[in-house]
């Protein structure tokens, strides 16, 4: 049952656009690789990385010439690099970051299928690129996860030490707690964010819409409160799934954490007291402005969020979801039975360990 499941929940969690928004065209003149239909950009390199799985992924690097941080993107479970092309390079000018953004295996034009254990491949595909291509230290670089992809972010966040930072927008406490309200983690669940979280050292910060209709917000504020180091976290009201990007709180709040990790520790820790970047979250009206038209003109929310019949039914299935919780009524039933057994052969033992020494003081009277 154990594997049925987790084929299950990795169906529900990868949608790659089909077909993929984008090709890959070589240049003539130049011979560098170029993301059709986007026009070159000097600053923007598009890249084929293999990873340790045999698969090949896409990928984009886009230089910023005042950075001093690098965002490693991981993106959401229904797009691809052509659906978040203009995003990257936006934030890139606005948060002054160099930026690396890829697509999971079976996403895009990258090759083989997209499971969980693929997405951890490619993300240490991306990152060991930054490390030996273009010198990027551990310590500059901000992991950036959103929806699925804080699985991926947090599985190498939990291995990188010395990371600048980590950002999870709309996370999910793992594949199964999205469509069913387990209690515990089970072998066979995916990206058991919940279980990871704590073992991330560096400042991490949370944005979640209180209106998420495909994750709801509790998977972001429970993934919080289990962060060791917690930045301020940004609930917007009446976010939803895919909309966050259109609040202009977001880019606001995204640069003010950003400023904050790139100072030393000793800085951050020093201006504590006169700032509220690592306080408990204020109950500040500009954090649940409600949404107006984006500061980076993008009035219309990317292709794959117009959808939201199919934004709803990304993670569950009725059916399916009611042979899931078939499944797990029976397990939960087998263990209060074997509970209940347990108690039995207790208190049984019990009444014989009575029963014996009852004999034994008899016997004793019998003797004196």
């Amino acid at each position: 049952m154990g594997g049925v499941t987790s084929s299950m929940a990795a169906k529900f969690a990868f949608f790659p656009p089909n077909p993929p928004s984008y090709k890959l065209i070589t240049d003539d003149h130049t011979g560098l690789l170029l993301l059709s239909p986007f026009p070159h950009r000097e600053n923007v390199e598009v890249l084929k990385l293999p990873t340790r799985r045999g698969t090949e992924v896409v990928a984009i690097y886009i230089r910023h010439p005042l950075a001093t941080s690098t965002l490693l993107y991981s993106h959401g479970n229904a797009a691809d690099l052509g659906q978040m092309y203009e995003l990257f390079i936006e934030l890139s000018i606005h948060l002054r970051v160099n930026l690396m953004g890829y697509d999971y295996s079976g996403y895009g034009q990258s090759t083989g299928k997209a499971s969980e254990q693929n997405t951890y491949a490619d993300i240490e595909a991306a990152y060991k690129c930054l490390e030996e291509c273009y010198g990027t230290k551990q310590e500059d670089i901000i992991l950036y996860g959103q929806s699925v992809g804080s699985g991926p972010t947090l599985d190498l966040a939990a291995r990188l030490p010395q990371l600048r930072a980590v950002v999870l927008h709309s996370p999910i406490l793992s594949g199964l707690r999205v469509m069913y309200p387990v209690k515990r983690s089970y072998w066979f669940d995916i990206y058991k964010n919940i279980d990871k979280i704590p073992l991330v050292h560096c400042p991490v910060l949370i944005i979640h819409g209180t209106a998420d209709e495909v994750v709801d917000c509790s998977h972001g504020k429970q993934l919080w409160e289990l962060c060791k180091e917690k930045y301020e976290p940004l609930w917007l009201k009446g976010g939803n799934h895919c909309d966050l990007e259109l609040y202009p709180e977001y880019i606001r709040h995204l640069k003010k954490f950003i400023s904050t990790v790139e100072k030393s520790p000793s800085q951050r820790y020093g201006s504590r007291r006169s700032t509220d970047q690592f306080e408990q979250p204020r109950k500040s009206t500009d954090v649940y402005e409600v949404s107006r038209k984006s500061t980076d003109r993008r009035e219309k929310p990317r292709k794959s969020t117009d959808r939201p019949e199919k934004l709803k039914n990304q993670f569950i299935s009725a059916d399916k979801l009611e042979k899931l919780r078939v499944s797990f009524d029976h397990m939960e039933r087998s263990r209060r039975s074997v509970d209940c057994h347990e108690k039995s052969r207790k208190s049984i033992d019990h009444q014989m360990d009575r029963a014996r020494k009852s004999v034994d003081r008899l016997d004793r009277i019998r003797t004196g």
